[in-house]
């Protein structure tokens, strides 16, 4: 389903931890890395292919997010010819997007890679908001800080931040007063961690 000018209509997803983290996945049998996303079949609304490929790519369900803000418009990026099919050579020029920006209400354990018999990704990290566009697909890397930057602002308030200001006027807990069970955790060694990501044993705490 291409509109006039030749874009198919698609939907992108950054999905956040209570860290303001982001899921940040391997396309399955390349060194690419990108986030969650889709066309938007015929008949479709946005926020219902948003939820589609959420559960078809990372196995997520609606109870397991809110969302949180969306891009006002359509976001585009042309696909170079070499990238397209022969026969669609001529029709198809790329895709427009609508990025939503989605934070995780429940336990990561409930991320599955395989929820579908085609899955997209056969790794994935938390990674800092600002994802290292120098591994994503040249292609996309426009559209990709385009949505960044303009849904940066609507950021939750960080867990530590809101019991903070829930709590009073308390000091916020000291180095000392963390959990060295998992404050000294390392990756393990095997563990190949892409650029920005870090090792989190407790994603959730």
């Amino acid at each position: 389903m291409l509109d006039r000018e030749g874009f198919r209509p698609n939907v992108g997803i950054i999905l956040l931890n209570q860290r303001n983290q982001v899921f940040w996945g391997k396309r399955i049998r390349t060194h690419s890395w990108q986030f969650p996303q889709g066309g938007i079949d015929r008949g479709e609304s946005p926020e219902q292919a948003m939820f589609r490929e959420l559960h078809e790519e990372v196995g997520l369900h609606p109870e397991h997010v809110r969302i949180v803000a969306r891009t006002r418009d359509w976001l585009r990026y042309e696909v170079p010819d070499r990238f397209i099919r022969r026969d669609a050579r001529g029709f198809y020029k790329g895709q427009k997007q609508i990025w939503y920006l989605l934070q995780l209400v429940t336990h990561d354990h409930h991320l599955n890679l395989r929820a579908t018999d085609h899955p997209e990704f056969d790794a994935w990290r938390w990674n800092d908001y600002w994802v290292p566009l120098d591994v994503v697909v040249e292609f996309k890397r426009g559209v990709y800080e385009m949505a960044l930057t303009e849904l940066a602002r609507y950021l939750p308030r960080n867990d530590r931040q809101n019991r903070y200001l829930r709590g009073g006027p308390r000091a916020p807990r000291e180095a000392s007063d963390v959990d060295h069970g998992h404050a000294e955790m390392q990756p393990p060694m095997h563990m190949e961690l892409p650029p920005g990501a870090s090792f989190d044993p407790n994603p959730q705490g």
